[in-house]
């Protein structure tokens, strides 16, 4: 079976391991242990022991209006969580998909009026 991606299905499937692999990331701090949760008003009153804290017991959430807003990490942390390990042409060709005789191919005609 062969299946045909326009180039909006490429960026939507993109879209979709961004943000697999930032799920991924929050479960794994939510597992390493429990995080923190501030108040902006205490966080700011307090923004020495938050950094500590980032740096020692791991993540820590600032909420706003009781939802969450931010998670300040040490930058050890976010180098590690971000780093890369491959580039696109290497995600692909590690796919389970490859072999699949998926094709992509650009649409032929020119690009698609907008009204702005």
């Amino acid at each position: 079976m062969e299946v045909r991606l326009r180039i909006r299905d490429r960026r939507f499937l993109w879209e979709i391991c961004a943000t697999s692999m930032t799920s991924m990331v929050s479960k794994a701090w939510k597992e390493a242990g429990s995080i923190e949760a501030w108040s902006v008003a205490k966080a700011k009153a307090k923004l020495s022991e938050v950094i500590q804290r980032a740096l020692s017991d791991g993540p820590q959430t600032i909420t706003r209006k009781g939802h969450k807003a931010v998670v300040v990490v040490s930058a050890d942390e976010w180098e590690r969580k971000t780093r890369r390990t491959g580039n696109l042409a290497e995600f692909f060709a590690e796919s389970p998909l490859r072999g699949s005789k998926v094709r992509i191919e650009r649409l032929k005609h020119g690009p698609r009026k907008v009204d702005l």
